[in-house]
């Protein structure tokens, strides 16, 4: 296998660094670079990220000696079909209205999550779904509600719903925006999300617990995109205060309880 010299070659094509590579993997450079010298091999995991990054099938990847081929070799290992980033062709979402033609916001149960990713498209999936409505909200737009599993994006916390603005045209979604993924492996995922469509046609799912290491999901695999609103959530986000802070609050609330009892001749 040519795993290193196949790595090298192929980062080269793209015109990137191996400090921009490991960072788009969430690699360290000294890992990425071990992987090109030969000094490590990735594991299976890594070798489909990395295969998904340089868009070319993990079978050439791992058979092929890549620097032999020719030009028209490499046209016809680049031509994968792609999903419509920009949205230009019709992309199917069946949405549910109320008696007044209003478009209702679905929000999908924790129960339910798991059948999305089938069931996003389908008129009986989606009719027995609870649904509300937000008057505060653009009516010129889309928003579905998403239940939130885990730990992982703080401080929204596990039992939370994201109310989210349908994304047509993925070209759009700026780097660093929390969005709801729709994954064909995953199913539903929330992240903070970088857009590498031009470089490598994927996005880099990050979470704010840094706990979780950051990882790519190709265009293919990725069904539906929806930009964060807004979350309900069952729980307060905590309020650290110091105790110089804690101090200050407390002559001011009794300060103002004093005036309080000034003004009312107490």
């Amino acid at each position: 296998m040519n795993i290193g010299t196949n790595l090298k070659l192929l980062r080269k094509r793209v015109k990137r660094s191996q400090e921009e590579v490991a960072q788009d993997l969430g690699l360290t450079r000294s890992s990425y670079s071990g992987y090109e010298n030969g000094v490590a091999q990735p594991g299976i995991d890594l070798l489909v990220t990395l295969c998904d990054y340089y868009l070319i099938p993990i079978d050439d990847f791992l058979r092929k000696d890549l620097e032999s081929m020719t030009e028209k070799e490499w046209e016809q290992l680049g031509k994968q079909p792609l999903n419509d980033l920009k949205g230009q062709k019709l992309r199917v979402l069946t949405t549910v209205v109320n008696n007044d033609e209003e478009e209702m916001i679905e929000m999908i149960p924790m129960q339910a999550s798991a059948g999305y990713a089938s069931g996003y498209a389908d008129p009986d999936y989606l009719k027995v779904l609870p649904t509300f409505y937000l008057p505060f909200l653009s009516k010129n737009k889309k928003y579905r509600s998403f239940p939130i599993k885990g730990d992982s994006m703080p401080p929204v916390v596990e039992g939370s719903y994201v109310v989210a603005e349908y994304i047509q045209n993925w070209m759009t979604i700026r780097s660093g925006t929390p969005c709801i993924v729709v994954t064909k492996d995953e199913g539903i995922v929330f992240k903070v999300v970088h857009n590498l469509l031009e470089s490598s046609q994927s996005f880099q799912l990050c979470s704010t617990n840094t706990f979780y290491a950051p990882y790519l999901v190709h265009a293919n695999n990725i069904i539906e995109i929806w930009k964060f609103v807004n979350y309900i959530s069952p729980e307060l986000p905590e309020v650290r205060m110091d105790d110089n802070d804690l101090s200050k609050s407390i002559q001011s609330l009794q300060k103002e309880v004093h005036e309080l009892k000034v003004a009312m001749g107490k």
